[in-house]
């Protein structure tokens, strides 16, 4: 198991390099996460998982099942989230003051890990946040009481570019029980940067303390490709040679943004600088803007409003420049969205496409293969290009009679995406994540997933060894 001092520590990255380790020793593994909470989600067999056990399931290579993570919370304000139960959205639940759900989500926790321990050598689980949040002791779903239920060997990790890391991993540690000391088999400094030797003797007293050695430190490697769980906005450096880029790529970071996780790629183009855009400046000089996906679309649009990023999208449009919107991105494009079932809210959209939305009762969930075709413009060579991706939506939109906004072309079938003049707004998630794609836009491919998991893999064996590695699961 992998727990660590904080969020943001290093978890999700260390348990999908532990996942191919094992894999390719030679292990049947699979990932476990009790409970996520993110808006990153990924479409399995019988409905959906948060986006991190989905990549540590690749890594595994494994096919992802919704055991490997049984409940997913996906915020939809700042103090409600979407309750995810094996794949399927359970509002009743959701209904339940959080403190008292745990007698409602343990027994499908508890059975999801039992099968999967029956069925794989490994199970690599990590943990959310830190064990050590003793105000939550009493409800906790996903650290150390599944540690203990699992008798897991422990690693606790720790982001020592933060500062002050021999604390936080002596506090994590002194506040939990003595059981839940007796699983910790090790320490993981991750992120560090400079002379090695500047540690010294950190570890040792550490371990005089604890009796619980350091056994790896993770150097800073920011350009390992593996998507961030729920990213960090900012500005991101130009990819390649040269001061100045030749493109800038906006993705618009609403506040419910959903699935950024599938724009990582585009950190990679050579010559582009990606921008994550919360002001309407952003926009101005920006040569393609993305909507993304959004778990609340009604709450964004209004957002987008107030803060004159809808005016600075319009603006955008206007000038005949390249707009891609994906999901939730789609529907706030078109003229209006209906809720008729009140799965989230009603709104006007923003007018710039002629279609409706309409939300459905039930989720949509599908992995498939899709084709693009007749797209035109900046978009024209995606004409023909063929592409794994998933849907994950309530809403279906369709094409009104009004003669207001560009003509819409169709580019996908079953109501899946057009275009618009320059805009693509497609229903599917995953368009960055294929070869094809990022070779016909931006002529030139990136590392496959495949290739970025292998490099984790090749990563912590330098630094932990493999004799380690392999007395951790003895």
């Amino acid at each position: 198991m992998v727990c660590g001092t904080t969020s943001g520590a290093g978890k999700s990255f260390l348990t999908t390099a532990l996942a191919r380790w094992y894999a390719r020793a030679g292990f049947k593994v699979a990932p476990f996460k009790a409970q996520n909470m993110s808006n990153n989600a990924r479409v399995v067999d019988g409905g959906e998982i948060g986006s991190a056990q989905y990549f540590q399931a690749i890594a595994a290579r494994c096919e992802p099942d919704v055991r490997m993570n049984p409940v997913l919370l996906k915020p939809e304000t700042p103090t409600h989230s979407q309750v995810i139960l094996l794949g399927q959205r359970h509002d009743e639940i959701a209904a339940i003051d959080w403190r008292a759900r745990a007698p409602h989500l343990w027994p499908p926790i508890r059975s999801s890990l039992d099968a999967l321990l029956d069925d794989h050598e490994i199970v690599v689980i990590e943990g959310a946040g830190s064990p050590a949040e003793i105000n939550l002791r009493s409800s906790d779903l996903v650290n150390m009481r599944v540690a203990a239920y699992a008798r897991a060997a422990t690693l606790i990790v720790c982001d020592i570019d933060r500062g002050g890391a021999f604390a936080h991993l002596y506090g994590t540690y002194q506040l939990l029980s003595a059981e839940e000391r007796a699983l910790v088999r090790g320490f993981v400094l991750n992120r560090f940067r400079g002379d090695r030797a500047l540690l010294d003797p950190g570890p040792r007293m550490l371990e005089a303390l604890t009796g619980v050695p350091t056994l790896a430190v993770l150097p800073m490697w920011r350009e390992h490709g593996l998507p961030e769980e729920d990213g960090l906005y900012g500005t991101a450096a130009p990819a390649g040679d040269g001061d100045a880029p030749a493109r800038t790529i906006a993705i618009v970071a609403y506040p419910q943004i959903s699935n950024l996780d599938e724009f990582a790629p585009l950190a990679r183009v050579v010559n582009s600088r990606l921008r994550w855009a919360r002001e309407p400046d952003a926009l101005e000089r920006a040569d393609l803007v993305i909507l993304p996906g959004s778990k609340h679309v009604a709450a964004d649009l209004e957002w987008l409003r107030r803060r004159g990023i809808g005016a600075a999208v319009a603006a955008h449009v206007a000038a005949g420049k390249p707009l891609l919107a994906i999901c939730g991105g789609l529907q706030m494009l078109g003229q209006e969205i209906r809720d008729p079932h009140r799965v989230e809210a009603a709104a006007a959209g923003l007018g710039l496409l002629p279609y409706t939305t309409e939300f459905a009762a039930e989720k949509r969930y599908r992995r498939g293969h899709y084709r693009l075709r007749a797209t035109r413009g900046f978009w024209k060579a995606l004409d023909g290009v063929e592409y794994d991706g998933y849907e994950i939506r309530h809403g279906e939109s369709a094409p009104t009679t009004l003669d207001r906004g560009p003509a819409l072309t169709p580019v996908l079938g079953a109501g899946c995406g057009w275009q618009g003049g320059a805009t693509l707004a497609l229903y599917t998630h995953g368009l960055f994540e294929n070869a094809a794609v990022m070779h016909a836009l931006f002529g030139h491919e990136t590392p496959t997933l495949d290739d970025t998991l292998d490099r984790l893999a090749d990563f912590i064996d330098a630094e932990f060894g493999r004799e380690t590695l392999l007395r951790l699961v003895a």
